[in-house]
Parts: structure tokens; C-alpha cells; sequence
């Protein structure tokens, strides 16, 4: 049986915009079953909601209500083009706010809600949750770096396994300025395929229809990383959550891909420093590990939102 679903859109007011921004949004099931809703937070940044509906089997197989939404300059909400390269504008604190304004416009503040946040998703997730908002039962944090000088850094060893054809490929594309070239992108998908998913034909439709987002409007995600998952010259090159996490004080789920680009170098902080937490690494996966071992992380995941 198909559970409901609706969508919508929630305005956001963000006065450096310049223009009415609007937060597309859909929930799919039942806000008034008594479960706790889980808001799913899409990586990228700018990956948009897409590859993360595979978390309705939380809905089907648990009965948990999963909320999906774009985030700001991605998919269905308000895109801003005009704010490609203001780093003073994309910033963690934008899309906090946003977080913020989504639970208050669904009217989840006094009910409780649960957060997922996946990649760039988990970051923001980690630091929306440091400051203890009301009404946050449980977080989950998939395939994220607490560090991003960490993630550089675990990026760069595995860089160095590739191929030296690729690795000179990427090294010289990137010194060059010629990231947006056909050569580049063919090396990158070689990184890819091993870190980012391994499924075979490449790409499956939650791989493709992510790079299709980012090559539409790349405003978000060149702003804030850059032209790809390793070479990272945005506004998140120093962004760190570790000294917040201590702060966390709801229960919280840690998971990885043993393969993933989030390697355990960039993923260990959370466990050392939230109070509450349970970390796993899920084997034979990579950074889409719900995609890749969808039937486990799913298992994984809904036991724990509903222990």
C-alpha cells in the first residue's frame, strides 16, 4: 500500500535575498499518526531531496512520517543564481535558519521531530542540533565529516590510490582551471564509483539524478565546495562542527561506508565527543550506503528511531 503524501511550499524569509524565497517541502505519510516525523536533510549542498526517497521504506516498513525538502537555491525551492560565489550569503547559518522556519511553518516544534542529514545533510544536522533546538528527539547523521579538513585529507589518501593516469588527469585539470571539462569529469567519476557508489550500471537513477542538480544550478554547491566531492575550495574548505558537539545531547546514530569518502578519520569525532551515540559501519558500501545496502541501513536506521 502506497502511504499519503503532500507537498507544498513554506516561505522563508531571507532579506539578502532580495526576492520572496519559498522551501518546497513533502511529507509522506501521516503527521497525525502519534510517530515521531523524521525531516531529511539532502547533502550536496545542493543534491536536493531525490536520492534520499528511498527513506520512505521508513514509512512503510515502521510508520514513520518522512519529511523531504530542497533546500534553498536547490530543486523545487527558490533558486538564486544571482548569489553564485557570495560566500557571505551560503552559509551554515542560512540553512539553519531555513531548518528552523520548515519545523515551525509544519507546526513540529511542540510535537517533536527526528532529523536525518546525509553528507553536507549531517553536517548541518550536527550543528542545528549543538544548539538544542526544541522538539528534536534523535539525530542521525549519514556518511558526514565532522571536519572538513579531516574530509580533505581522507579524500587526498584515497585520491592517491586511482590510477596515476587519473590522478595526473585531476591534478591537471585543477591547476588549470579546466574542472568543467569533459577529461575532468571523467576522472572524477573514476573516484566516484569507488567512494561515492559502487552499484554497477553507473550511474543508478539516485547517483544520476544528483549530478543532474548539480549541473543545472551549481550556484550552492560551487559556492560552498567546490567544482567536486575531493577538490573543495568553498566556503566549507574550514568548516569544523567538533567543538560543538558536546553540545548534542539527544540521542544520535553515526554511520558509514566502509568504502565511503567519509572514511572513519573524518566520521570518529562524533563518536568521541557526543554523549549519546552509536556509530556503525556498514560493509560493502560507500557514501550512498542507502542506496547500496538499502535493506540494512533501513533496518539500521528504523530500529533506532523507534527503540
Amino acid at each position: 500500500m502506497t502511504p499519503p503524501s503532500k507537498e507544498g511550499l513554506i516561505p522563508f524569509k531571507v532579506p539578502a535575498a532580495n526576492k520572496e524565497c519559498n522551501t518546497w517541502y513533502k511529507i509522506v505519510g501521516d503527521l497525525s499518526s502519534g510517530k515521531t516525523p523524521l525531516i531529511t536533510l539532502h547533502g550536496g549542498p545542493g543534491a536536493c531531496h531525490e536520492y534520499l526517497l528511498p527513506f520512505i521504506d521508513l514509512t512503510t516498513q515502521y510508520s514513520i512520517p518522512v519529511i523531504f525538502y530542497d533546500q534553498l537555491g536547490n530543486g523545487a525551492s527558490t533558486h538564486l543564481r544571482e548569489k553564485d560565489g557570495d560566500t557571505s550569503f551560503w552559509t551554515e547559518q542560512l540553512f539553519r535558519d531555513e531548518l528552523d522556519n520548515l519545523i515551525d511553518g509544519l507546526g513540529l516544534r511542540d510535537t517533536g521531530f527526528d532529523i536525518l542529514g546525509q553528507s553536507w545533510g549531517g553536517m548541518l544536522g550536527s550543528a542545528y542540533a549543538s544548539y538544542r533546538p526544541r522538539g528534536l528527539r534523535r539525530l542521525v547523521i549519514a556518511n558526514s565529516p565532522a571536519d572538513m579538513g579531516l574530509w580533505v585529507e581522507a579524500c587526498g589518501v584515497l585520491r592517491e590510490a586511482l590510477p596515476k593516469d587519473v590522478q595526473e588527469t585531476l591534478t591537471r585539470c585543477e591547476r588549470d582551471g579546466l574542472t568543467e571539462s569533459p577529461e575532468y569529469e571523467e576522472a572524477v567519476t573514476v573516484f566516484y564509483k569507488r567512494h561515492v557508489c559502487r552499484l554497477e550500471p553507473w550511474p543508478v537513477p539516485e547517483i544520476a539524478v544528483t549530478l543532474q542538480h548539480l549541473k543545472d544550478d551549481p550556484t550552492v554547491y560551487g559556492t560552498m565546495n567546490g567544482p567536486s566531492e575531493f577538490y573543495v575550495v568553498g566556503n566549507l574548505k574550514t568548516w569544523s562542527v567538533i567543538d560543538r558537539l558536546p553540545n548534542i545531547e539527544v540521542p544520535t546514530l553515526v554511520y558509514n561506508g566502509r568504502e565511503d569518502e567519509a572514511q572513519d578519520s573524518c566520521v570518529v569525532p562524533y563518536f568521541q565527543h557526543i554523549p549519546k551515540v552509536k556509530w556503525v559501519v556498514v560493509e560493502n558500501a560507500s557514501h550512498f550506503a542507502h542506496v547500496e545496502q538499502r535493506p540494512q541501513v533501513m533496518k539500521l536506521v528504523g530500529e533506532f528511531l523507534t527503540w
